[in-house]
Protein backbone atom coordinates (compact mmCIF):
# COMPACT_ATOMS: atom_id res chain seq x y z
CA UNK A 1 0.00 0.00 0.00
CA UNK A 2 1.21 3.31 -1.20
CA UNK A 3 1.87 5.81 1.76
CA UNK A 4 -0.66 8.87 1.92
CA UNK A 5 0.17 12.32 3.37
CA UNK A 6 -1.81 14.44 4.58
CA UNK A 7 -1.57 17.95 3.68
CA UNK A 8 -0.80 20.86 6.19
CA UNK A 9 -4.45 22.08 5.27
CA UNK A 10 -6.11 18.91 5.31
CA UNK A 11 -5.03 18.48 8.86
CA UNK A 12 -8.15 20.53 10.76
CA UNK A 13 -10.57 18.90 8.54
CA UNK A 14 -9.73 15.49 8.97
CA UNK A 15 -9.70 15.97 13.26
CA UNK A 16 -12.41 17.49 12.71
CA UNK A 17 -14.26 14.22 11.24
CA UNK A 18 -12.51 11.82 13.45
CA UNK A 19 -13.33 14.28 16.58
CA UNK A 20 -17.20 14.00 15.23
CA UNK A 21 -16.63 10.39 15.14
CA UNK A 22 -14.74 10.11 19.11
CA UNK A 23 -17.89 9.85 20.81
CA UNK A 24 -19.74 6.52 21.12
CA UNK A 25 -23.99 7.62 20.73
CA UNK A 26 -22.52 8.89 16.81
CA UNK A 27 -21.08 5.66 16.27
CA UNK A 28 -24.15 3.65 17.61
CA UNK A 29 -26.13 6.38 15.24
CA UNK A 30 -24.16 5.05 12.06
CA UNK A 31 -24.64 1.78 13.18
CA UNK A 32 -28.37 1.80 13.38
CA UNK A 33 -28.49 3.37 9.78
CA UNK A 34 -26.59 0.64 8.28
CA UNK A 35 -29.87 -1.01 8.20
CA UNK A 36 -31.52 2.03 6.12
CA UNK A 37 -33.49 5.41 6.70
CA UNK A 38 -34.15 5.88 9.90
CA UNK A 39 -36.65 9.02 11.71
CA UNK A 40 -34.94 10.46 15.31
CA UNK A 41 -37.89 8.67 16.84
CA UNK A 42 -37.18 5.22 15.32
CA UNK A 43 -33.39 5.68 16.08
CA UNK A 44 -34.62 7.03 19.81
CA UNK A 45 -36.32 3.55 19.94
CA UNK A 46 -33.17 1.53 18.08
CA UNK A 47 -30.31 3.30 20.35
CA UNK A 48 -32.29 4.12 23.88
CA UNK A 49 -30.91 7.62 23.40
CA UNK A 50 -32.97 10.45 24.23
CA UNK A 51 -34.43 12.27 21.43
CA UNK A 52 -33.23 15.48 22.46
CA UNK A 53 -29.66 13.67 22.82
CA UNK A 54 -30.32 11.55 18.98
CA UNK A 55 -31.43 14.97 17.10
CA UNK A 56 -27.64 16.67 19.18
CA UNK A 57 -25.62 14.21 17.60
CA UNK A 58 -27.70 13.92 13.93
CA UNK A 59 -26.46 17.59 13.81
CA UNK A 60 -22.94 17.03 13.91
CA UNK A 61 -23.13 13.91 12.02
CA UNK A 62 -24.94 15.87 9.49
CA UNK A 63 -22.31 19.47 9.58
CA UNK A 64 -19.70 16.50 8.73
CA UNK A 65 -21.44 14.99 5.97
CA UNK A 66 -21.54 11.61 7.61
CA UNK A 67 -25.52 11.39 7.19
CA UNK A 68 -28.19 12.88 4.58
CA UNK A 69 -31.62 14.17 5.97
CA UNK A 70 -34.68 13.68 3.86
CA UNK A 71 -37.99 16.32 5.25
CA UNK A 72 -41.12 14.06 4.48
CA UNK A 73 -43.67 16.25 5.96
CA UNK A 74 -43.37 16.75 10.19
CA UNK A 75 -40.32 13.81 9.75
CA UNK A 76 -36.78 14.38 9.15
CA UNK A 77 -35.12 11.26 7.44
CA UNK A 78 -32.04 10.02 7.62
CA UNK A 79 -29.03 8.09 6.14
CA UNK A 80 -25.73 7.14 5.88
CA UNK A 81 -24.26 9.86 3.54
CA UNK A 82 -21.41 7.43 2.25
CA UNK A 83 -20.57 4.07 3.71
CA UNK A 84 -17.35 3.88 3.77
CA UNK A 85 -17.32 5.28 7.70
CA UNK A 86 -18.39 2.29 8.20
CA UNK A 87 -15.59 0.42 6.60
CA UNK A 88 -13.24 2.78 8.52
CA UNK A 89 -14.84 1.61 11.53
CA UNK A 90 -14.90 -2.02 10.39
CA UNK A 91 -11.15 -1.66 10.18
CA UNK A 92 -10.80 -0.35 13.48
CA UNK A 93 -12.42 -3.48 14.90
CA UNK A 94 -11.01 -5.81 13.41
CA UNK A 95 -7.05 -4.02 14.45
CA UNK A 96 -8.87 -3.49 17.62
CA UNK A 97 -9.85 -7.92 18.06
CA UNK A 98 -6.31 -8.59 16.66
CA UNK A 99 -4.30 -6.54 19.36
CA UNK A 100 -6.74 -8.33 21.50
CA UNK A 101 -6.15 -11.40 20.42
CA UNK A 102 -2.33 -11.03 20.60
CA UNK A 103 -2.51 -9.73 24.07
CA UNK A 104 -4.06 -13.12 24.90
CA UNK A 105 -1.91 -15.03 23.67
CA UNK A 106 0.91 -13.09 25.27
CA UNK A 107 -0.42 -13.52 28.64
CA UNK A 108 -1.22 -17.48 28.06
CA UNK A 109 2.35 -17.76 26.82
CA UNK A 110 4.67 -19.50 29.48
CA UNK A 111 7.34 -17.03 28.19
CA UNK A 112 4.75 -14.06 27.30
CA UNK A 113 6.39 -12.12 30.01
CA UNK A 114 9.89 -11.87 28.97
Amino acid sequence: MGRFMLSEAMLPFVAGRFKALSEPARLALLSALQSGEQTVNELVDLTGLGQANVSKHLQVLHQHGFVRRRKNGLYVHYTLADRNVMRLCETMSNRLDDRSRLQERLLESPDGME
